[in-house]
């Protein structure tokens, strides 16, 4: 099998899983309980909460514990609207945000808030001076991510972090859930107030995740019961998750050295190039684990299935969309036309995969696109 759809998810790790087997198996009390057992839980939760902070450069009361992506965003940018509206109800995003960011923006302005959909170039990107000029008195938030999940652009988050401490009121939200791993990026003292990651995405377990909240953050939170995670998420600590995301988390960064995407990435790209038909989409200096290209003509769901005949496993979109059959919102955004942006295809790499997996897969894409162009004759 050849698995190229880590944006999507990825496969756990069996230490991930051993880590979440045993905790769930020794360490079921509620942390919240104050006997013996429940104590033991409750300091397991926080080194784990410490391990994570360690790891990602913060500190750790910042680490805030979530089920992944989704609720991390949603819990950033909702949490920020409802606290804050008194002051000001304008957010500003762009045009290629994942659906969990997308979705979030377009639900408030149902409950009257306002929001600018900063547009962005071919390559996916927005320029910090345009962020700047659609900054207003009223703004309260600007939210983003780091790396695209679909055609893989980096955001130029560092710079715009810094534009925006101009702002002391407006609060910056980053989506990290691609990057993580994979593209650097650092959180304290940057300028960045909240940043989302997920589990799933690291070789970790679905349901787990992580919400960085600066000190200077307050957010309104959407779960409201025991006051768990200092008050932004009530409910039981999944402290099996929480303990078994950091176990990936550090299993990832100690891969992060390695070269190994890069050279991937060059060698697909390289030989998508010399293929007859085919329109790549992801940016030249994108993240190293996304490549996203079209086959004008054919249906993505064609070549998926052929490929899928022989075990090779890719997508389209990002799998939050993936079965709506209509274009990519993201290369509509980047200005491609309908007949490439309907029929985008995603590779997206692991710290696992090969150059031979690589070559595999291109001798298998330039069979299924030949034998499509035979039946049309």
């Amino acid at each position: 099998m050849i698995y190229f759809d880590n944006s999507a998810t990825t496969k756990p790790h069996p230490e991930v899983i051993d880590s979440f087997t045993k905790v769930s198996a020794h360490y079921f009390a509620n942390p919240s309980s104050i006997h013996p057992l429940g104590g033991q839980v409750e300091k397991l939760l926080e080194a784990a909460r410490q391990q994570a902070a360690d790891l990602i450069d913060v500190p750790k009361e910042t680490v805030i514990f979530t089920s992944g992506g989704t609720e991390g965003n949603n819990t950033a940018i909702k949490g920020v609207a409802l606290e804050h509206q008194s002051r000001g109800k304008h957010i500003i995003t762009t045009t290629a945000e994942h659906p969990s960011i997308h979705d979030t923006c377009e639900s408030l302005e149902k409950l009257g808030f306002e929001i600018t959909y900063l547009p962005v170039t071919k390559d996916g990107t927005v320029s910090p001076p345009e962020v700047e000029k659609a900054v207003r008195k009223d703004t309260i938030l600007v939210t983003m991510m780091q790396v695209n999940n679909e055609i893989g652009s980096i955001q130029p988050i560092e710079e715009i972090a810094n534009v925006l401490q101009k702002y002391p009121k407006v609060l910056f939200h980053v989506d990290a859930v691609q990057g993580l791993g994979k593209v650097p990026l650092k959180l304290a003292d940057t300028g960045i107030d909240l940043c989302t990651f997920s589990g799933h995405k690291i070789h970790g377990l679905k349901g787990t995740g992580l919400l960085y909240v600066n000190h200077t953050a307050k957010l309104y939170p959407l779960l409201h019961g025991g006051s768990q995670e200092s008050g932004i998420r009530s409910g039981t600590e999944n402290v099996a998750g929480a303990v078994s995301f950091v176990k990936a988390l550090r299993l990832i960064k100690e891969k992060q050295q390695r070269n190994i995407l890069k050279k991937l990435h060059d060698i697909l790209m390289e030989e998508l190039y010399q293929i007859e038909g085919i329109e790549i989409n992801s940016p030249v200096d994108g993240a190293h684990h996304i490549v996203h290209f079209s086959v004008p003509g054919i249906k993505p769901e064609v070549i998926i299935h052929s490929l899928s005949q022989k075990e090779i496993y890719i997508s389209t979109k990002s799998a939050c969309s993936s079965r709506d059959q209509a274009e990519s919102h993201v290369l509509v955004a980047c200005g491609k036309t309908n007949d490439i942006a309907s029929s985008g295809l995603r590779i997206s790499f692991s710290y696992e995969n090969t150059e031979e997996e690589v070559a595999i897969f291109v001798k298998e894409l330039k069979k299924a696109i030949q034998q499509f162009k035979e039946v049309l004759r």
